[in-house]
């Protein structure tokens, strides 16, 4: 790891009124919240791609989070489900070090997540496994070390089965608040999926199934309902009681391996996250990579 630890880290972050500030990591992480920052630096926009940057829908802080690829959205998806999750941003911070000859080398991470705990996640996005080089992997693996000298944790995400991608994106299509419906609908929902059944079976059992399916899926992105997304949604497919039942305040294991979407009429794209790249396949800067100086 080309980094002088002896000179340690600074983080650079915009203040709440957009001025720059700059000072020692450990002291920013205890300090500071990320996660209510804008981006320290504006996403790129590349010519010839199909989209450019875009904000996130978060069902988890009711705000928008700045995305700036298709990957990075794709991750802000699956962050945004994890019930773990209490807070997201895009590129709030850029860490600075020195390599051992001397020279000042910084990197913003494309994205930061609070967990419950508070502790947190920076990670990239990339959208392949082999995006990235020999600069790359140097800013990744100074990141990486900078994280875990407060507790916290830095990950390369990688893409999911396209399968589960595409589950996970329609059920974020109804992750607003509004898919609901009315007072008592939810409850009718849960009552009709107290025992596994299929997702059709219960929204009759419900009543309408026109009205009833949006508040199925809202309860299945949300977790008081569950089913397995390895394979593609349809009408038979069994929906069982979940594991966060409304009142109960249960949390499950930190995870990254489920999300996606947006709210329905909301446009999302991509694909999930669930794995991590290898360390030797650190990203590069620019739209979909970290941006390293």
């Amino acid at each position: 790891m080309d980094v002088n630890i002896g000179a340690g880290f600074e983080a650079v972050f915009l203040d709440p009124v957009g001025q720059a500030v700059q000072q020692r990591w450990a002291d920013a992480a205890l300090a500071v919240a990320f996660e209510d920052l804008d981006p320290v630096s504006a996403f790129p926009v590349v010519p010839g791609r199909r989209w450019g940057p875009g904000l996130w829908w978060s069902a988890t802080t009711g705000r928008h989070v700045a995305a700036g690829s298709n990957a990075m959205r794709t991750q802000l998806m699956a962050l945004d489900r994890d019930p773990q999750v209490t807070g997201m941003a895009g590129r709030p911070v850029r860490l600075l070090w020195r390599n051992h000859r001397g020279q000042v080398r910084s990197w913003v991470p494309q994205l930061f997540a609070r967990y419950v705990d508070g502790t947190a996640l920076l990670a990239d996005c990339p959208g392949r496994p082999d995006t990235g080089g020999e600069r790359a992997l140097k800013a990744a693996q100074a990141v990486a070390a900078a994280c875990a000298d407060i507790g916290w944790s830095y990950r390369r995400l990688a893409p999911l089965d396209e399968v589960v991608a595409a589950n996970l994106k329609w059920l974020a299509g109804y992750r607003h608040p509004r898919n609901q419906g009315r007072p008592s609908l939810m409850t009718d929902v849960l009552e009709a999926f107290a025992r596994p059944r299929p997702l059709i079976e219960g929204a009759e059992a419900a009543g309408d199934p026109i009205e009833v399916l949006p508040a199925v899926f809202h309860a299945l992105w949300h977790h008081t309902l569950t089913t397995t997304l390895e394979t593609p949604l349809h009408e038979r497919v069994i929906v069982s009681p979940g594991s966060l039942r409304r009142g109960s305040g249960a949390v499950p294991a930190k995870n990254l391996h489920d999300g996606a979407g947006a709210g329905r009429g909301e446009e999302s794209q991509g694909c999930v996250p669930a794995a991590e790249y290898p360390a030797s396949g650190a990203g590069r800067g620019g739209a979909g990579r970290g941006e390293a100086v």
